[in-house]
């Protein structure tokens, strides 16, 4: 009993030990697979630290892995981030082809897309697939069947920065090789470092391409270096030759030592063993003024010119670098040598270069360089280099024959110099004298510029000149006062009429001497022009003493003048103006007052002085308004036309209309045809009142026509203005012509006077009016400003005397005078026609002195308003004289 209890026990020990010996030898087992896999990790993790390349990373974990997991098939796919492509990097399957050449017309990313591989990159999760899973995938849609069937297939996908790069996968075809959460670990851990190593060679191949950019960057600039210190050494060296021809033109250094040095420039730049300048002279010889060469010592000897190498750089003007085959091809077609075959010392040069020399502005000569051999070759940079240099030579060239020829020049000189000395000194003597005219000369002609020619006082510029320094000084010194006296002399107009100009001009400069013998030293008295005079009186004391000078000036011109042995009695009206105290007082504004002033002497009626006033100063107001109401009078049309009839005196016909205009202002009253051209000529608007004249003939023409006679004429009188620029007489024609007034019954009358002072713009403007058919006249005649001679060449047909003339028939001379006016007519065929005859005597003077034509009141009167016969008329003033 005991026996069977112990051996039971014993057995119970036995089958304990025996499941502790199985269990250790279990643990003994995990303990060894424990230590291959660290081992196998560890000699992953050092691969991974080592490879080069991911083709050798994949060779060497894929034998490692082997040690682990049963991995039949093993391949690696990646997934290109930038094409989306996946590639197998490797792939290694004891069953199975590559996928390649299983699905040789498939691309291998379409392939590893469709299969469990693209299943794990689209979803980066890792996948353990048996044959149940597997058939559920592709019942789902989500792969496609690829290559052998499986026992197990276990791939875990390789992230870099979250990003799905490439998938590790293990396949398993014996159903003894299974898979668990061991190998998933392992997978994982290898895809870690699979990523790691990726971006580390990645790193390191973009560090290696960036090293290889930057190396051939680096070599780029090395090498452009290198040129730019080449060609900056090349222009140092350059400029370095330059210099040295500039100081060497400047040196006065003999002409052989000239030409050797500048050879040894030359020989800096470019290899120079053989070379020579030729220079033509002005006898069209050759000369060669250097010569160095590698076969003779020898200066060849001067000659005319001919046709060798350098005659042709010379005549083509242009530079050449020439080979032995192309000197010896210009030989063959006769280009050169031709026509002196012995000058051809050619046969052994290698190369040739010619440079024309452009010297005191024309081709004046050659820089040649040529070689005998191949040692240096020459190319177009040297013929560019040389061909720069060649100008500074050329310049130095010429420089130095410029200091020879100066030298020369000089010698000659000094020869000259003792010979012209004296006669320069006799020059300058004549020059002095000449210089001492001149400045005689010049002085007078700024004494002419502001003196009047005939009196010899200062004229209307000086005058104005000695006002300005006036008003300056009493700025300054307000207690220093001046004044201005306007003079107009009376009754000037008769003595130019009834004497003459000559005794007109003598009266004015005993007038002068007269009224320089009333003021002091001190003042200023100056002609402005006709009979006007103005004194300038500097620092007066009061307004007394304007007065007396005034009343003194009164006196000198009241005495009488001989006149053409007669006496003749003038005097004079006076306007005073003072400085005062305004202190903006202007030159203009104060001889404008002392002018308003005379006129209103003038209107007191003559003979006396008037002192400027705020009450003329008023009327100088009142004439602005004048001037305001003028123009908006004449804008508004409000002036009236009445028409003077001018009658045949022989059977009272009314031969002609003369349109007069005049105005019926509302505080001044009727405003007469004179006065009205008056103020259009003072206010400028001379044209625009011919116009509207103009206009009222053209608008009333046919009525007019009806109310005379379609024969009747229109005399219109106009300014001379109107021919003074060819715009203006251009705006005239075309008036004329756009009118619908018959021009041949048109005549328009110029005065006389503006004819005398633009005789050349007249005669221009009568010949172009009058090739419209317009007849011309002169009204204002008998004033004596024209000559019969200008008349008698001017293509005009009628003239009117002055409205004046009437008023002064007088005494027999002046009788005489307007007949001799009618003779005068008579003689050049011209129509005569009296003005202003206002009275019923005035008609039988003029009857009298055999003119046939006039106008006026008294023919209006005797002729239209008592509605006589013509020779009833004529019998009355008989009887009535």
């Amino acid at each position: 009993m005991d026996t069977d209890f112990s051996l039971l026990k014993a057995s119970q020990r036995v089958e304990h030990l025996q499941k502790r010996v199985a269990r250790l030898k279990g643990l003994a087992k995990k303990y060894k697979r424990s230590e291959i896999i660290q081992n196998a990790l560890l000699g992953i993790s050092n691969i991974a630290t080592q490879v080069t390349s991911l083709d050798d990373f994949y060779q060497r974990v894929h034998l490692h892995l082997q040690q682990l997991i049963p991995a039949e098939n093993f391949f690696i796919a990646s997934k290109d981030a930038e094409t989306g492509l996946t590639s197998l990097p490797f792939f290694a399957d004891q069953q199975d082809s590559h996928p390649s050449e299983l699905y040789p017309d498939q691309e291998i990313s379409t392939l590893l897309n469709a299969g469990l591989t693209g299943y794990v990159l689209r979803h980066g999760v890792p996948l353990l697939c048996d044959d149940n899973k597997f058939e559920e995938l592709i019942a789902s849609g989500e792969i496609k069947s690829l290559g052998s069937p499986s026992h197990q297939w276990l791939g875990v996908p390789i992230k870099s920065q979250d990003v799905i790069s490439g998938v590790l996968v293990v396949q398993s075809y014996n159903p003894a090789n299974t898979y668990g959460e061991l190998e998933l670990e392992l997978m994982g851990f290898i895809c870690h470092h699979i990523s790691g190593v990726m971006e580390r060679l990645e790193h390191h191949e973009q560090l290696e391409q960036a090293i290889v950019e930057r190396t051939k960057e680096l070599s780029k600039a090395y090498d452009k270096v290198k040129i730019e210190v080449k060609e900056r050494v090349k222009a140092e060296e350059l400029q370095k030759a330059l210099f040295e021809i500039a100081d060497l033109s400047a040196s006065k250094v003999f002409q052989q030592d000239f030409y050797l040095r500048l050879h040894r420039i030359i020989s800096q730049l470019i290899p120079a063993n053989n070379c020579f300048i030729s220079l033509i002279d002005d006898d069209n010889m050759l000369s060669f003024p250097f010569y160095v060469s590698q076969r003779t010592t020898e200066y060849p000897a001067s000659r005319p010119m001919q046709d060798g190498l350098t005659e042709y750089i010379l005549q083509h003007k242009l530079p050449q670098l020439w080979s032995a085959k192309e000197i010896a091809k210009m030989v063959a077609m006769g280009e050169v040598y031709a026509k002196s075959p012995s000058l051809n010392k050619t046969q052994k040069m290698h190369q040739w270069i010619g440079i024309p020399l452009m010297i005191n502005g024309d081709i004046g000569g050659a820089l040649t360089i040529y070689s005998l051999d191949d040692e240096h070759i020459y190319q177009l940079k040297d013929l560019e280099l040389l061909t720069f240099v060649s100008q500074h030579i050329a310049n130095a060239i010429e420089r130095k024959q410029a200091v020879e020829s100066l030298k020369n020049s000089y010698e000659l000189l000094e020869d000259k110099v003792i010979a012209r000395t004296h006669a320069l000194a006799e020059l300058n003597n004549n020059l002095q004298q000449e210089i001492n005219q001149r400045r005689k000369i010049e002085a007078q002609l700024v004494h002419d510029a502001q003196h009047d020619g005939l009196t010899g006082l200062p004229n209307r510029c000086f005058l104005m000149d000695r006002l300005s320094q006036a008003l300056k000084h009493f700025r300054r010194h307000g207690l220093d006062q001046f004044s201005l006296l306007f003079i107009d002399l009376d009754r000037f107009k008769v003595i130019n009429d009834s004497f003459g100009h000559l005794e007109g001009d003598r009266f004015l400069i005993e007038t002068a001497k007269r009224l320089k013998s009333c003021i002091r030293e001190n003042d200023t008295l100056a002609r402005m022009g006709g009979d006007e005079f103005v004194i300038l009186l500097d620092s007066i004391n009061a307004t007394e003493d304007a007065k007396d000078v005034s009343e003194r000036i009164l006196h000198a011109l009241s005495m009488p003048y001989q006149l053409a042995e007669q006496n003749f009695i003038s005097g004079a009206s006076i306007g005073i103006a003072f400085s005062g105290h305004n202190k903006m007082i202007t030159s203009e504004s104060i001889l404008r007052d002392a002018d308003a002033a005379m006129y209103q002497a003038k209107a007191n009626g003559k003979g006396c002085y008037v002192i400027f006033d705020d009450k003329l100063s008023l009327q100088t107001k009142q004439q602005y308004d004048l001037e305001i109401d003028f123009k908006k009078a004449l804008d508004r049309q409000a002036f009236e036309i009445y028409l003077v009839e001018v009658v045949d005196f022989s059977n009272g016909e009314i031969i002609a209309i003369e349109p007069q205009i005049e105005w019926h202002h509302p505080e001044q009253g009727k405003i007469e045809h004179a006065k009205m051209k008056h103020l259009a000529a003072q206010y400028q608007l001379t044209l625009d009142l011919d116009g509207y004249i103009f206009s009222y003939l053209q608008n009333q023409y046919q009525s007019l026509k009806q109310q005379y006679s379609k024969d009747v004429s229109l005399h219109l009188s106009i300014s001379s203005q109107h021919i003074k620029n060819k715009f203006v007489l251009r705006n005239l024609k075309n008036t004329i012509k756009s009118s619908n007034i018959n021009v041949n019954k048109l005549m328009l009358f110029f005065n006389e006077k503006a004819l005398v002072q633009d005789t050349e713009n007249h005669i221009n403007g009568f010949e172009l009016i009058s090739q419209l058919g317009v007849n011309i006249g002169i009204d204002g005649y008998g004033t004596g400003y024209s000559s019969l001679s200008c008349l008698s060449f001017l293509p005009i047909k009628a003239l009117k005397l002055d409205n004046d003339i009437s008023k002064h028939l007088l005494n027999e001379k002046q009788l005489q005078l307007v007949k001799a006016y009618q003779l005068t007519a008579n003689t050049l065929n011209f129509d005569m026609y009296a003005t202003t005859v206002d009275t019923q005597q005035q008609v039988r003077q003029f009857l009298e002195l055999g003119y046939a034509r006039g106008q006026g009141r008294a023919i209006s009167k005797l002729f239209t308003e008592n509605n006589i016969s013509t020779n009833h008329a004529l019998n009355q003033l008989n009887i009535n004289g």
